[in-house]
C-alpha cells in the first residue's frame, strides 16, 4: 500500500542531466528544425506559420518526455519546454525587430502567373502542377488562368491571385516555351 501512495519528491524535482547540456540541446534541435522547415517545407505548412507548428510539436515532444519519465524529473522537461519557447520569442522578436532579419525568416512571394502566364520553372521548384495551380485557383473564384494578372504562392503556403482588369480578361492562357 505503501507503494501506491508513496512519492520520490527528489526523483520528481531534482534533475538527472545537466540542465545547460539540455538548453544547449533544446537550442540546436529548435534552430535545426527551423531552418529545415523554412527551407524545405515552405509548401505544406499551411495557413499556420512553420514557426508555430514547429513550436507545438518540439514542445510536446518535450512534455511527452517528462511524462513518460524519459527525463526523470519534471524539471528537465520544463527546462526544455522553456527553452523552445525562448527561441521562438527570440526569433519572433528579432524578425519584428530587425527586418532584414524579418525577410530572411519569410520567404517571398513566389510568382506562379504573371500576366496570365503560367511560370513553369517555379511550380517546378515548388513540385507543384498544373492542375494543382488551377485547383487553388477555382477556389478563389476564378476559372480562366487568363484572368490572373498575377497569382502568388506567400511565404505561409497560400496561393492569392490578383485578378485582372476587366477590360483585359478574356486573354487565353500562354504556357510559353517550355523552361519559361
Amino acid at each position: 500500500m505503501d507503494r501506491i501512495i508513496r512519492v520520490d519528491w527528489a526523483e520528481l524535482f531534482i534533475p538527472t542531466h545537466s540542465v545547460a547540456e539540455m538548453i544547449v540541446r533544446g537550442t540546436l534541435m529548435y534552430l535545426a528544425l527551423f531552418v529545415i522547415l523554412r527551407f524545405v517545407m515552405k509548401r505544406q505548412a499551411g495557413t499556420i506559420g512553420i514557426a508555430d507548428i514547429l513550436v507545438i510539436v518540439v514542445i510536446a515532444d518535450a512534455a511527452q518526455n517528462a511524462f513518460s519519465r524519459e527525463y526523470q524529473s519534471v524539471t528537465e522537461g520544463v527546462v526544455l519546454v522553456l527553452t523552445i519557447v525562448f527561441w521562438d520569442f527570440v526569433i519572433d522578436w528579432t524578425a519584428y525587430r530587425f527586418p532584414a532579419f524579418g525577410k530572411l525568416m519569410e520567404p517571398p512571394p513566389l510568382p506562379l502567373v504573371k500576366d496570365g502566364r503560367i511560370v513553369r520553372r517555379n511550380l517546378r521548384q515548388e513540385l507543384m502542377t498544373v492542375e494543382e495551380l488551377k485547383s487553388q485557383l477555382r477556389k478563389q473564384g476564378v476559372e480562366d488562368i487568363g484572368e490572373v494578372r498575377n497569382a502568388f504562392m506567400e511565404s505561409d503556403g497560400q496561393i492569392t491571385a490578383v485578378p485582372r482588369d476587366k477590360s483585359q480578361r478574356g486573354r487565353k492562357e500562354d504556357d510559353g516555351p517550355p523552361g519559361a
